[in-house]
Parts: structure tokens; sequence; C-alpha cells
């Protein structure tokens, strides 16, 4: 290339640079803070809060205040289907808690264990002392069985009863 040219390119980038940091100094002097509109928050009472129930809190939480996704889990006016519809919603809870962590992986007593508090949030989506948990510290069907838990991927998992024979591969298993 010839030094004319060269010349050229060289001022024409300089000029663009001069040119673009011109423009950004002129926005950055322009900018204004957003207003911003008063927040009207409402009056405060006097009256004592309602009690709020805090997983694996110090204090016993008496037996008819606490309340868990787990309630109804094998209630003998139940179905296997919403048994397993549950279990769901307890593994929804579980990644809504925990994104990053997925679902939780392991054998039935591993998942158990996280799912009562366990876990680097001490988080009890379950009672330890859940009557669907055996003296294993397996989750169990309303036979009495552990469940089996595959997880499929970080979102979803499945999970298969025996069903009431209590014998897995046959024709009364329940999936979700």
């Amino acid at each position: 290339m010839s030094r004319r040219l060269l010349g050229i390119l060289a001022v024409v980038a300089l000029l663009i640079l001069a040119g673009w940091l011109g423009l950004r100094r002129q926005h950055s002097t322009q900018l204004e803070p957003p207003a911003v509109a008063p927040v009207h928050l409402p009056a405060v009472s006097s009256k004592k809060p309602a009690a709020v129930v805090v997983p694996n809190r110090q204090q016993p939480v008496a037996e008819e205040s606490r309340s868990t996704l787990a309630d109804r889990l094998n209630a003998a006016d139940g179905t296997i289907q919403a048994d397993l519809k549950i279990l769901q919603e307890v593994l929804v809870a579980w990644r809504t808690n925990s994104p990053r962590a997925g679902n939780p992986v392991g054998e039935n007593e591993e998942i158990t264990a996280v799912l009562t508090g366990d876990n680097a949030l001490q988080l009890a989506l379950i009672p330890k002392d859940h009557s669907a948990i055996n003296g294993a510290s397996a989750l169990c069907d309303r036979w009495g069985t552990p469940f089996r838990f595959h997880q499929i991927s970080g979102t979803h998992m499945e999970i298969r009863s025996a069903g009431p024979d209590r014998k897995f591969g046959t024709a009364d298993d329940a999936q979700f």
C-alpha cells in the first residue's frame, strides 16, 4: 500500500473514533435519571401479624398449625394418582427453591432425606415424621412399598408405585 492510502485510512479512522467519542459524550450528558413516582405504602397496623411456619425452626410447631404440600400424601380418602401428583408438586417446589440443583438425585432414601430438610437450604417440604416415610427413611406408597424415583432430567422425575400387589412390573403399577 502506498503511504498516501495509509495516511487517508488513518485520518478516516481518527474521524470515526472522534465522532464516536463525541456521540458518546453527548449521550452521557443528555441522560437524566428517570423520574421516580412516589410510593404510597399502606398504613401500618398495630395488630400482631399471623404466625408464619418456617421449615426446620428451632421451636416446635403445634401439629394443628403445621401445613405442608405433603399433608394429603397417602390420605385414606385419596388415590395413588393423587399421591403421585403431590410428590410431583413437592419436586416442583424443591426445584423452585433451589433452581441450580435440579431434581434431587440418588435412591429413595437419599431423595427423601433432601425433601425432609437434609439439604443446604434446610428446607423441609415433607416432615421427617410423615406417615409415608418408613423406618428405613424411604418414602412409601399407600401400601407401604417404597416409591421408585427415576430422574429423567434436571426438571423431570418419574415416580413409580408398585401398586396394591406390592410388586413392581405388574399391571397395577402406577407412575407419574
